[in-house]
C-alpha cells in the first residue's frame, strides 16, 4: 500500500530547484553517447573484426631513447660489477665499460668516492665535471 504525504512535504524539486532545470537532456549533454567526443569508446566493424577508435595510449615527444647510469650507482656497484668480471681493477684504478653492462650514457647524479675510469658513448656535461674532479677518467666510445 502507498503511503500518503501531505502537500507541505511534497516540493516537486527532486533536489534541483526549479522544475524547468533538469527537464530534458539538455543537462546531460544530450541523449545516449551524445557529446562523448572522439574519446569514448566507438567500435566499429572492420574486416579483422570489432575495431576500437578513439585514443589508444601515448606517445613520447622524443624518439632517442637512451639507457643512463647515475655516477652514484656506478660509484656504489663498482665492487659488484668487478666480482661479476664486467669491471676491471688496475693498480687501485677501476676500469668500467658501460656497454658491455649495457648502458649508453652517464649522468650526473650523485658522486664519485673511488678513482674509476669510465668508458662509455655519451657522457652529461655534469658527469664528465664531476669525473674530472675526482681524479678519474671518461673516455668516449663510438
Amino acid at each position: 500500500m502507498t503511503k500518503r504525504r501531505s502537500k507541505k512535504k511534497k516540493s516537486g524539486s527532486h533536489g534541483y530547484g526549479s522544475s524547468k532545470k533538469n527537464r530534458g537532456a539538455g543537462s546531460r549533454g544530450g541523449r545516449g553517447k551524445a557529446g562523448s567526443g572522439k574519446k569514448a569508446s566507438h567500435d566499429r566493424m572492420g574486416k579483422e573484426g570489432l575495431k576500437k577508435m578513439g585514443e589508444h595510449g601515448f606517445k613520447p615527444f622524443h624518439d632517442n631513447e637512451q639507457n643512463g647510469l647515475n655516477l652514484r650507482d656506478i660509484d656504489q656497484r663498482i665492487e659488484e660489477l668487478v666480482e661479476a668480471g664486467l669491471a676491471d681493477e688496475e693498480d687501485g684504478t677501476f676500469v668500467v665499460n658501460l656497454d658491455d653492462i649495457g648502458y649508453d650514457k652517464v649522468l650526473g647524479t650523485g658522486k664519485l668516492t673511488k678513482d674509476i675510469e669510465i668508458h662509455a658513448e655519451n657522457f652529461s656535461d655534469s658527469a664528465k665535471r664531476k669525473i674530472e674532479e675526482s681524479d678519474g677518467k671518461a673516455v668516449i666510445e663510438e
